[in-house]
């Protein structure tokens, strides 16, 4: 499989960003269905009828691919379906966050009828697809001399991003003005970008303690230090001789909320008789169980949501949607997630795609 991996790094000019390499067992293909189920083997509906391409556009930072790169292999299966199948085919556009995709999804829901396919192309993992991390609520209030800016944003649905700003109204009377006008410029803002702005902001307006500087940072204490370190203490020094005004901190947390927003939209959009396809890394992949570090979120498929643990991310969303679902196990490219929906449709076998159908209630 490894050896399948590294040919496909060396012929892809697109590689989604994949977790690690995952357990792809006989027992675990055996519940994908992976060698043997074709269309033949599935009540979905054949031919398709009407099929919905969902595009997600991010980019691997590690890379100099456009955002848009899934376009291109949505063109492709846009005529694949068309020519093929006749197929009555849409597409959503400029999807670049989960506002973006709820916001056309409860449009389509109301406009038209529900499709035969959904299929997602995109960045992904073991917890499904990925958009750029976008802050979908935040409030900022002051109570008494407490200051608090909270913010949620998600990159896949499901997990939840959570940043907390907290302060003393009455320590700075500037940071305090400067959080009330100008908080909401922080919302497209990354968390890291957001805590060197307000340090920025706090070493310009918070006095040092002198005294404490003099003790740890002086001319004298300095020239003990080796050359090479002294900036490194000299900004030490800095930051523990200034008395913060503020604390911020970060989490990440399991939704259920949020997962189950995500799924009932896909209930919407797909009929009973109908396959949502994820042309991503791992959707179908056996996550690898391990033991929590401190601070750590459980994946999705792990953990109890929905009935969990799950197989695998498909079979996740397979359980709560009713709905038969696929994707492929390990990496993928857009070039293999193309050539995988297409041998499925025409009922061609493949290895390590995980289709699952889901039990009878």
């Amino acid at each position: 499989m490894k050896n399948i991996v590294r040919v496909r790094f060396l012929v892809s000019l697109l590689l989604w960003i994949c977790a690690a390499d995952v357990y792809s067992d006989e027992n675990h293909l055996i519940a994908c269905g992976s060698f043997y189920r074709t269309l033949s083997d599935l009540k979905v509906q054949q031919p398709p009828r009407r099929v919905l391409l969902v595009p997600l556009l991010s980019r691997d930072p590690h890379t100099t691919e456009s955002p848009r790169w899934s376009e291109q292999p949505a063109r492709t299966l846009e005529a694949f379906y068309r020519n093929r199948f006749n197929a009555d085919v849409t597409q959503l556009r400029d999807v670049w966050s989960w506002t973006d995709y709820y916001r056309q999804v409860d449009q389509l829901a109301r406009q038209s009828p529900p499709f035969d396919r959904v299929m997602f192309i995109s960045h992904g993992g073991f917890d499904g697809p990925v958009l750029k991390n976008a802050v979908f609520w935040q409030n900022f209030r002051v109570t008494g001399s407490k200051g608090e800016l909270l913010q949620y944003s998600e990159a896949q649905p499901g997990l939840k991003n959570v940043l907390s700003i907290t302060y003393d109204v009455e320590k700075n009377r500037i940071f305090s003005g400067y959080m009330a006008s100008h908080w909401p410029e922080l919302t497209p803002m990354k968390s890291d970008d957001i805590r060197h702005l307000l340090k920025g902001l706090e070493k310009q307006i918070q006095p040092l303690d002198h005294a404490c500087f003099q003790n740890y940072c002086s001319q004298e204490s300095l020239a003990t230090s080796p050359e090479q370190q002294r900036g490194y203490r000299l900004d030490l020094c800095e930051l523990i001789c200034r008395e913060p005004l503020f604390e911020q901190k970060t989490s990440v947390e399991i939704s259920a909320e949020r997962f189950f927003h995500f799924t009932k939209s896909l209930s919407s959009l797909v009929t009973a008789d109908g396959l949502i396809f994820f042309g991503a890394c791992n959707p179908g992949s056996a996550a690898p169980v391990k033991t929590l570090e401190k601070d750590e979120t459980e994946l999705l498929i792990n953990s109890t949501l929905a009935g969990g643990p799950h197989k695998s991310y498909v079979h996740l969303v397979g359980a709560v949607t009713g709905r038969v679902t696929a994707g492929p196990i390990g990496q993928s490219s857009a070039d293999d997630i193309v050539n995988r929906i297409i041998m499925f449709e025409t009922s061609r076998p493949q290895h390590n795609l995980c289709v699952v159908v889901p039990e009878t209630k």
